[in-house]
């Protein structure tokens, strides 16, 4: 009366689950991984067009459009979790032995500022020559530290630490004075 007979056994058959439980951990790494940061963009005043002067300010500063929060999200069944990149410093070295670091991308030189006035938040004045240097030129570099701050299944962590790189030639000039009477 509408009762079958089993051929399994007589057990009935434990259900499998529909996925396996995944760390938070293991998708906190593929979000970050998904991440692609921009390569910064050296800026300075003179320009690169320019050769830079001993004693003379330079202004420092990484393109706007590379220094901006980056996110990305992975996901796996039951799991998602989502990654934030953010600029935390730059970290400039100026090629003849100097370093300066920058809490911020650096303010662009414009014609509002006096031509021998310094940078209000990154620049840096030259007090060699580099025409003795391979290139006739320094090569300057600066190092973006990023941290990442991450939120899904409920908790909340940080990444601190990921670094992008970029250097440029730099031509340091002497300008030498004569006095006639």
């Amino acid at each position: 009366m509408g009762i079958l007979p089993r051929f399994d056994g007589g057990k009935p058959k434990k259900s499998k689950p529909k996925h396996k439980k995944v760390p938070v951990e293991v998708v906190v790494r593929q979000a970050v991984e998904k991440l692609r940061l921009p390569q910064p963009v050296i800026r300075t005043s003179p320009n690169e067009d320019h050769a830079h002067v001993v004693g003379v300010p330079t202004w420092m500063w990484v393109q706007r459009s590379t220094w901006a929060p980056v996110t990305k999200t992975a996901e796996v069944p039951g799991l998602r979790v989502t990654a934030t990149a953010s600029p935390r410093k730059a970290v400039w070295s100026m090629g003849e032995g100097g370093a300066v670091t920058c809490t911020g991308p650096g303010t662009p030189y414009s014609e509002k500022f006096r031509p021998d006035e310094q940078s209000p938040d990154c620049g840096y004045t030259y007090r060699v020559s580099s025409l003795a240097e391979p290139g006739r030129a320094f090569v300057v570099s600066v190092r973006v530290m990023w941290d990442v701050e991450w939120h899904g299944g409920g908790r909340v962590g940080r990444v601190p630490g990921l670094v992008i790189a970029a250097e440029r030639p730099i031509e340091v000039d002497e300008v030498q004075a004569v006095v006639v009477r």
